[in-house]
């Protein structure tokens, strides 16, 4: 089958990709959609280290095809959006209630894919964040997949299981914004539009979009913004500051760049929080202004929304049906698989929310 490999710096899409069947609590699920993430790019691009050969993507939703003998949640034929976090359910985090806290979703190398390599050995390929959807069928935990209903569209339900469980997650079980709060989120992508909504959906009471590139202005009031920010050349904090004099009560750092951290713990007014969710390189270093933080001040990370992937998909896709959340709306192109590097290059150029690869 077709994926989208990295190896030695590079991605490519080939062909004679196999799968192996599902264990006794797995699932395979052949893929439909899948979204393109800047993490995918970081992973290319060696933000986010990672070794090769391995198959990309971790944005997906698709239909089972077979299931493992202990599966008792989906079956086979059923529409399922998945997620990253293969989370255990029995260890201290996973019963306080804080999945993506599990151990057991860090740092495993799972290789269940193969290939015929030089010389015709068989070797192995490895999945990337428990995923893997740039490829026409997964091998993954039956706890990654939720189902749900079959009149969702599949190029916007795969968006779910990355940018909507981050940014939404982020406002809403992380730092729990409040009614009326001010709120600001700082790059206008995938993941900052859904901060943005999740802030409208939370009711906050002034929401300012901060991005360098004019063109997400209209995109970013669609999504709830009452503000828009370019500061390309300018003071980004004194920008902000005049829109909310006292400082913002909630910032979202969604590029990943220490300038743009600090310049979000510089926003905050007093009690303010900054909610890091941007990814930099692994040994990049920032730096805050410490006596401004007396004032109550909290610098906070967050790991995908701090989701509990099983009940929040389901709750985001009724509130898609509702009219309350944004996604179709989040797609702005929709690629072939062997079409992934123009996607590349017009995400990075800034004129998606989000592309979709179609398999």
């Amino acid at each position: 089958m077709r994926a989208a490999v990295f190896e030695n710096g590079k991605l490519e899409v080939v062909e004679g990709i196999d799968v192996r069947g599902p264990r006794a609590d797995e699932i395979t699920v052949r893929i439909t959609a899948a979204g393109l993430c800047h993490s995918d790019l970081s992973v290319v691009n060696g933000t986010i280290p990672f070794p090769g050969p391995a198959v990309l993507g971790h944005e997906g939703a698709g239909v089972v095809e077979e299931a493992g003998a202990a599966v008792t949640r989906v079956k086979a034929g059923d529409h399922v959006c998945l997620t990253t976090i293969n989370h255990c359910g029995v260890c201290p985090a996973c019963s306080q209630g804080r999945p993506t806290m599990c151990r057991a979703t860090f740092g495993k190398m799972s290789r269940p894919f193969t290939r015929v390599g030089a010389g015709g050995a068989t070797e192995k390929v490895a999945s990337f964040a428990n995923a893997s959807v740039f490829t026409e069928r997964v091998v993954v935990k039956e706890v990654q997949a939720v189902p749900i209903p079959a009149d969702v569209p599949m190029t916007s339900a795969a968006l779910i299981g990355c940018g909507v469980l981050t940014g939404v997650g982020a406002v809403l079980n992380r730092a729990k914004v409040g009614i009326g709060e001010t709120v600001v989120v700082i790059g206008v992508g995938g993941i900052g539009l859904n901060a943005i909504q999740g802030a409208r959906i939370a009711r906050a009471g002034r929401i300012v979009a901060v991005d360098t590139n004019p063109r997400k202005e209209d995109v970013a009031r669609r999504f709830g913004a009452t503000d828009f920010v370019d500061p390309s050349g300018d003071d980004v904090v004194a920008l902000v500051k005049e829109l909310l004099p006292n400082g913002a009560d909630y910032v979202f750092e969604c590029v990943g760049h220490p300038a743009l951290i600090r310049a979000a713990t510089d926003m905050l007014g007093w009690s303010g929080t900054a909610v890091l969710l941007g990814v930099p390189r692994a040994d990049a270093e920032a730096s805050f202004l410490v006596s401004g933080m007396y004032m109550d001040k909290t610098i906070m990370g967050c790991r995908y929304g701090t989701s509990h992937p099983q009940f929040d998909v389901t709750r985001y896709v009724e509130l898609y049906r509702r009219g309350g959340l944004l996604l179709d709306e989040l797609v702005t192109k929709t690629y072939p698989l062997e079409h992934i590097h123009e996607a590349i290059h017009d995400l990075e150029s800034g004129s998606l929310a989000r592309g979709v690869l179609l398999l």
